[in-house]
């Protein structure tokens, strides 16, 4: 009898191990709405291969998702480029850092009440938004269409505001508001410049709604790509280094390309 009891708990033991070696890592992770939470979904079938199971949590700002990650209830997120979240780790007193880049997204000025660039008039109101690392970039794309010009030595690593405009030939009026804010006030305003992210949100499309984009060629497509963040420590997690592995794997490139057909770019 008491054999038998010790073959049927060694059963039980040997169950138990297998049962364990089968179960699923899980990461949690904050994401825009799009396209971020839509490309995580697309590499959750590769890691679900490997037994991990991502699950993706939907965010409608840039201040959360990050907060989140500093106090452990993500494991990562999926929203933004480096100089925000330069910005935001230096503003906040929070420990974010980089695993690495998977896309970019252009920036676009989009039609409001004016419909071409051409017809700009004097006194427009054109919104941008008012995070410093997304304003310098919607105001280097005002530049770049000859609306203004900035200061010498603003650039993509700059924090600048609408105080940094040196030339202003039409008065434009730069409306600085959430970036989540400005395709939702296009009717309020004769231009808007607006993160891709929340351009697609809007349903539109930088590849064929937008009335400029940036240079592709400069150095905004490396400065802003759109970076899988953790908390520092974090970097070399088994599961975040397969997550970021099935983000810039071939088929999430096909993905991306196929769905967003240049409104998203993949920078791997």
């Amino acid at each position: 009898m008491k054999k038998t009891i010790a073959i049927i708990l060694t059963l039980v033991l040997i169950l138990s191990f297998a049962a364990c070696g089968k179960k699923k890592d899980t990461l949690k992770v904050g994401a825009s709405i799009t396209p971020h939470a839509e490309i995580l979904r697309e590499a959750a079938k590769l890691l679900e291969k490997e037994g991990i199971t991502l699950e993706v949590v939907e965010y409608t700002d840039y201040v959360q998702p990050n907060l989140a990650v500093e106090d452990g209830s993500l494991d990562a997120n999926y929203f933004q480029h480096t100089p925000y979240l330069n910005t935001f780790n230096a503003e906040n007193n929070t420990h974010i850092v980089s695993v690495g880049a998977v896309h970019y997204e252009p920036f676009g000025i989009y039609a409001g009440r004016v419909k071409a660039l051409s017809d700009l008039p004097d006194g427009a109101k054109i919104g941008v938004p008012n995070d410093g690392s997304n304003e310098t970039r919607a105001l280097l794309l005002l530049q770049q269409v000859g609306f203004i010009k900035l200061k010498d030595g603003i650039d993509a690593s700059s924090n600048a505001t609408k105080l940094d405009i040196s030339e202003n030939p039409h008065n434009i009026e730069i409306v600085e508001m959430e970036a989540a804010q400005v395709p939702k006030a296009l009717s309020d305003l004769d231009f808007g410049v607006i993160n891709g992210n929340y351009a697609l949100q809007a349903g539109l499309n930088a590849g064929t709604d937008a009335l400029a984009v940036e240079d592709p060629s400069g150095s905004g497509a490396q400065t802003y790509a759109n970076v899988l963040c953790v908390k520092e420590g974090n970097e070399k997690n088994e599961a975040v280094q397969a997550l970021f592995k099935a983000l810039t794997s071939p088929e999430v490139k096909e993905f991306i390309n196929n769905k967003w057909q240049g409104a998203v770019v993949p920078i791997f």
